[in-house]
């Protein structure tokens, strides 16, 4: 099969379009208007309207085969656009309060966690989670005769409804989620076992139930040190004597040795390569007079 060819042409302007706070960041097309970071802005989605902050600007190279173009920012908010919004927010109180009130009737079995208008109040998104598939139809056509508003329900998973809520972590700082992780990139229970942690799900899941994000920040390091560590098992010649490698440090790129009758020696890669150097420096000079024998 012929490789397709894609032709790059020049560059395209973009900014980098926030609507939530620690949310994800998306790219939408200036539209020649002169924008900074930190600029509120109206912005067209698949939702309709939206209001957001400039927090990136940049720009990417334009191909031949792009998919959907960018949309656009329509203008920069204005003061009636910041004051609507403020009331808006208001209103998604009492939204939530009538969903509320809605799901105990109606005898769902969903938890909101939050409802939020588009920029000129005409839509309302009310995010949710459930354990399995809801028929919320009923619900969403009650909602949209009582608010007078065009309703969409979107269920989220556990990850998204901490991000969403906040709160703490073990560690006692805020949830990474809630805070400055932009994207909840897969995590998974090798990353754990690569960094010597309890496999234990209790020890290592955050307070949405999934393992913790923070799983994967030093992992390819781990990764990176391991590779050159001696593996578990691994024989080793030492000063002292011989002996199996049984453990070790990553972090302090220790390697632990359980030498003949039990007693055991830390050592760092950096001695364990001098004394191999050392080894191969003493068989070669051991060779050396055989060579010069078998010359003579």
């Amino acid at each position: 099969m012929e490789e397709e060819k894609i032709e790059v042409k020049d560059r395209i302007e973009v900014v980098g379009v926030r609507f939530r706070r620690n949310a994800r960041i998306y790219h939408f097309d200036p539209s020649g208007i002169e924008l900074e970071t930190g600029d509120p802005v109206v912005v067209e989605t698949a939702r309709g309207l939206e209001m957001g902050e400039v927090v990136a600007r940049g720009s990417i190279e334009a191909t031949e085969k792009e998919g959907k173009p960018l949309k656009p920012v329509v203008r920069k908010a204005t003061e009636e656009d910041t004051e609507r919004a403020g009331k808006l927010r208001q209103e998604e109180g009492k939204a939530i309060a009538e969903c509320t009130r809605l799901l105990e009737k109606l005898k769902l079995p969903m938890k909101l966690i939050s409802a939020e208008y588009n920029v000129d109040g005409s839509r309302l998104t009310v995010f949710f989670s459930a354990e399995g598939r809801v028929d919320f139809r009923e619900l969403v056509r009650e909602l949209s005769r009582n608010l007078k508003v065009r309703v969409e329900m979107r269920q989220i998973g556990p990850r998204d409804e901490a991000r969403m809520i906040g709160g703490f972590g073990r560690c006692g700082r805020p949830l990474c989620c809630a805070s400055f992780l932009t994207e909840l990139n897969p995590v998974s229970i090798k990353m754990a076992k690569e960094q010597g942690l309890p496999l234990s799900p209790m020890k290592i899941s955050g307070l949405c139930g999934r393992l913790l994000c923070c799983l994967g920040y030093e992992f390819e390091q781990y990764r990176a040190i391991r590779e050159k560590m001696p593996k578990p098992g691994k024989h080793i010649k030492t000063a002292r004597g011989e002996g199996v490698v049984v453990g070790g440090n990553p972090i302090e790129e220790m390697v632990l040795i359980e030498l003949e009758g039990g007693v055991r020696v830390e050592m760092t890669l950096e001695q364990i390569a001098e004394e191999g150097r050392s080894k191969e420096k003493a068989r070669e000079e051991e060779k050396e007079p055989r060579k010069r024998r078998s010359r003579k």
